[in-house]
């Protein structure tokens, strides 16, 4: 008797965990028509080189930048305004819902270009002190909860955060980032940025 009432009661609260999932999905996907689609796109996809790609990034990464944006840790863009109005829960939601989108490698432009991006991204550069981006984000540029999958960014993108790192003008996350970013010359920030759009991990 006591097992079909612990089956029953697992049978409810997955079945309430389902139901909870779904509202998240469908707010999620509310907020990304209404809001979130005409910069990032509806599959996060991006609608210009210029805004970042969000398909496929980790969740945990996702969510705490939306909380920083609210919290003005993360400063200097629309998505102040944007997340301004988001809830926790929302946060999440969103960030599951871009999480779960299929990404790809982008289009290399310039193959000279990323063979040098390519040369930095897996062995740094000696010579200025900077270590390779791939110990922190991966061969493949997939990163981690707590760090940004690269892989398949928008070139133009990834050169306008590593600026920002460069001169502190992005103000969290910055700590590491400033002391690479500062090292870079435009030539390398663009190599880098070039080689990691053509990253399919």
């Amino acid at each position: 008797m006591r097992s079909t009432f612990r089956l029953l009661g697992l049978t409810v609260a997955l079945s309430v965990a389902g139901a909870a999932g779904a509202a998240d999905q469908r707010r999620a996907e509310d907020i990304v028509n209404g809001k979130c689609g005409l910069c990032h796109g509806v599959q996060g996809e991006s609608a210009s080189r210029s805004f970042p790609r969000l398909a496929g990034q980790h969740a945990e990464y996702l969510a705490k930048q939306l909380a920083d944006f609210k919290a003005g840790k993360r400063y200097g863009t629309t998505m102040n305004d944007m997340a301004a109005d988001l809830s926790p829960e929302e946060m999440k939601a969103l960030a599951a819902y871009f999480a779960g989108k299929k990404v790809g490698p982008q289009k290399v432009d310039d193959a000279d270009l990323a063979a040098v991006g390519r040369y930095l991204y897996h062995k740094g550069n000696e010579y200025a002190q900077m270590p390779a981006c791939a110990t922190c984000h991966g061969a493949q540029g997939l990163g981690s909860p707590q760090l940004p999958r690269l892989a398949g960014q928008q070139a133009n993108y990834t050169v306008s955060q590593l600026k920002q790192f460069g001169r502190r003008e992005r103000t969290n996350d910055n700590a590491i980032m400033h002391s690479i970013a500062s090292k870079l010359t435009e030539l390398e920030a663009r190599a880098l940025a070039e080689y990691i759009a053509g990253l399919d991990g």
